[in-house]
């Protein structure tokens, strides 16, 4: 019988999210793709270090080994390289223990419509070009930040801890614009005209869905996945949320509504897996003490792939 992957929660990581390939792609912008393949090759018994997206995957495989009859979580592995260059990395996910068996090696073609045929929930990389394809196509994607050290985000409790920006992530952007083009003022008047009106989704919205129904199989149970909305939304706009979430019937486990005060220690102090921003002065500071990606917007006149 075919193994299917739909009812489950896949998610596709390139190798620099997975791992800490910093000096293997200094080798490859500085030296070319040959230089980076022989490389590889000569270190094929060196096991990688643990890059930005290690601390998520293994919590989010640990679903796996929880009572139930079947697998909930899938990874693939989502790569540019060619198969030759998969020594050392399926060396290094047995080291760890990882329970990572597929992936795909495209040889330099898009992996956009592989990301729809491996039926994709979430896709993490460092390739920003990857990620903007895959949110044009309707897929939820980061671009992880791969610039601070990673070693501290592999110590993290059992429980899968993901949080999410608002405007422009789990939501439309449609009043950010308005905050951008006419300021703080016009934004707040806007979202309290509006408040009985659900935002539109945004690129995350079908992932928050995924999660969400990952929930609610461990009613009255320890629930192993638990989700935070860190936004920089206060009173009055905090109500359009509210009632977004409830017309879309998802519930966040917990929310913050920072009215512009920094993220960063909110986030250290929930503790996230990985936290998901549109904004790079968002990601770049939660970086310095949790996982984070960055959310790049939809170009109009994009569709499904």
């Amino acid at each position: 019988m075919a193994y299917e992957l739909d009812g489950r929660l896949v998610v596709g990581v390139s190798t620099r999210a997975l791992f800490d390939l910093s000096r293997e792609n200094r080798i490859f912008e500085q030296q070319g793709l040959e230089a980076y393949c022989k490389y590889q090759a000569d270190h094929e018994g060196e096991i990688l270090k643990p890059g930005p997206g290690f601390a998520l995957v293994c919590a989010l495989l640990s679903m796996n080994d929880l009572p139930g009859e079947r697998k909930r979580v899938e990874v693939v592995i989502m790569s540019h390289n060619n198969a030759d260059t998969s020594v050392r990395l399926f060396r290094s996910i047995a080291y760890y223990g990882l329970g990572i068996t597929r992936a795909v090696f495209s040889g330099g073609s898009p992996l956009t419509s592989y990301l729809h045929a491996f039926r994709t929930d979430l896709f993490l990389s460092a390739n920003e070009q990857d990620v903007q394809m895959a949110v044009d196509s309707g897929i939820a994607a980061g671009i992880i930040c791969t610039s601070q050290k990673t070693a501290a985000y592999t110590k993290r409790g059992s429980q899968i801890r993901i949080a999410f920006d608002g405007d422009a992530v789990l939501f439309s952007d449609e009043s950010e614009k308005i905050f951008k083009r006419d300021g703080l003022e016009a934004f707040e008047e806007n979202e309290r005209k509006l408040a009985q009106y659900p935002l539109q989704e945004g690129p995350f919205a079908r992932f928050l869905r995924a999660i969400a129904a990952l929930q609610k199989e461990f009613a009255g149970r320890d629930v192993p996945i638990r989700t935070a909305l860190v936004t920089s939304r206060c009173a009055p706009a905090h109500e359009r949320v509210v009632r977004t979430l409830r017309a879309w019937d998802v519930q966040i486990d917990e929310s913050f509504f920072l009215g512009g005060i920094s993220k960063r220690d909110v986030l250290a102090a929930f503790g996230a897996h990985i936290f998901f921003d549109d904004q790079e002065s968002h990601t770049g500071k939660a970086a310095e003490v949790v996982p984070s990606a960055r959310v790049p917007s939809r170009k109009v006149g994009q569709g499904n792939a």
